[in-house]
């Protein structure tokens, strides 16, 4: 059937509008969703893209795209799950990212054992790290029956001091007191020995490892955190006592 020339554009005309107000709709649904889930926020435009029904939003200052759904967030090139707000980018790469915990050199790590000891745990730590310090003030301190092994790794061009507190704690009579000291109060050990501190060999399983920043923490099966992770998460990584 043929319609006259008139007629075609008007159809044309109400298919538009049509699309457009199915897409005003979704848009509106979308704003909906995403400020329920974030109710600190207001979204300030959505707009679809041409990419495979990704929805640009602009909210807070920033862009962030997902679907018509709200299925998922593409947050700074990380995917996250908005119901539970975890950055799915983040677990995968540690999941990759796992090592051999036996590979580890654990007669280079200051060893503290808590409780029973038998959880086992590491943690890449520089001395002058503030982030070191609340890991092991706020989240560390209540754990019990751990094995933490503390590799002692300055970043020298972050904290030039860091080095001088590794030797002075490492060739301390007591590492495991003299680390404890340190990150809970503050204090060094008046009395040190002479002795090897294995910085350079720390710093080469580092590398193997890539473990650029502290903290970095690695359990028994391989996995992998870094930063100061909050303890409920740690306990649940470490598994039953």
């Amino acid at each position: 059937m043929k319609f006259p020339h008139h007629m075609c554009a008007r159809i044309l005309l109400i298919a538009s509008f049509l699309i457009a107000t199915s897409a005003s709709a979704n848009e509106a649904a979308l704003k909906k969703m995403i400020e329920a889930a974030y109710p600190k926020f207001t979204v300030d435009s959505i707009s679809k893209t041409p990419y495979a029904g990704l929805y640009e939003v602009y909210i807070g200052g920033q862009l962030i795209y997902t679907d018509e759904k709200f299925s998922f967030l593409i947050v700074d090139g990380r995917v996250v799950d908005p119901k539970s707000k975890k950055d799915m980018t983040s677990e995968r790469l540690n999941e990759l990212n796992k090592i051999d915990f036996a590979s580890l050199p654990l007669d280079l790590a200051v060893k503290v054992v808590k409780g029973n000891g038998s959880r086992k745990m590491a943690v890449f730590s520089d001395p002058d790290c503030p982030f070191c310090k609340r890991l092991e003030q706020n989240e560390l301190v209540d754990l019990t029956d751990v094995t933490i092994y503390t590799f002692l790794l300055p970043l020298d061009q972050l904290h030039p001091d860091a080095a001088n507190k590794a030797k002075q704690i490492w060739c301390s009579p007591d590492r495991a007191k003299a680390w404890q000291d340190w990150v809970m109060q503050g204090t060094l050990p008046k009395k040190t020995n002479t002795c090897d501190v294995p910085l350079d060999k720390i710093a080469a399983v580092a590398k193997k490892y890539a473990v650029s920043s502290t903290p970095t923490i690695f359990f028994a099966d391989g996995k992998r955190m870094t930063g100061a992770y909050p303890a409920a998460e740690i306990e649940k990584a470490l598994g039953k006592k």
